[in-house]
């Protein structure tokens, strides 16, 4: 088993956090896993992305050039890298921000979930990380969403903790919103 992610978005929506999530919930279930985050030197609003790689062998290179899933939190990441999703491939796109309109790729699979929107009548915005998870668990299946569960008790710090079952809640509203 092989799966590989690049996770897009600018800085405060989350995409580093949910690929560091996702490499937990990876090295719970016993896999091999590569994270590699990158981002712009703006705090906020800033270019944030992220490379996940989950293997049973072992991980040759964090770098994707052609990813098979791309999970997409705003518009400047799907015109800057929605290209490079593999033909046969995943985007997954938070359309409560982002408009395909002009996004002509018909060799993939484009699945568009309102993310932001489904965030806020959770009741928080800066959850829509968790429900572009969520989705991607869901179409992936790269690892289980109890793996995710008991990765949030890692990455999050202690204080945060009692965000964890709002996070479950967006997690599972992705899945649910992507089966």
């Amino acid at each position: 088993m092989r799966q590989d992610v690049f996770i897009s978005g600018f800085g405060g929506q989350g995409a580093l956090l949910a690929g560091n999530l996702l490499a937990y919930a990876a090295i719970i279930e016993g896999r091999n896993v590569s994270f590699f985050p990158s981002y712009g030197v703006e705090k906020r609003g800033g270019a944030a992305m992220c490379t996940v790689v989950i293997a049973d062998g072992d991980v040759g290179s964090p770098i994707i050039g052609t990813p098979s899933f791309m999970i997409v939190l705003n518009q400047s990441s799907l015109d800057k890298y929605g290209a490079k999703v593999k033909p046969g491939g995943v985007c997954i796109v938070n359309s409560s921000l982002v408009s395909t309109e002009d996004f002509h790729r018909s060799d993939i699979n484009i699945i568009e979930i309102p993310m932001n929107d489904i965030a806020m009548e959770l009741g928080d915005a800066r959850m829509v990380n968790m429900v572009g998870l969520g989705a991607y668990v869901e179409k992936s299946g790269a690892v289980s969403l109890s793996a995710l569960e008991d990765g949030l008790k890692e990455v999050l710090p202690e204080r945060n903790h009692r965000f964890i079952p709002a996070n479950i809640m967006a997690i599972e509203a992705g899945a649910r919103k992507a089966r």
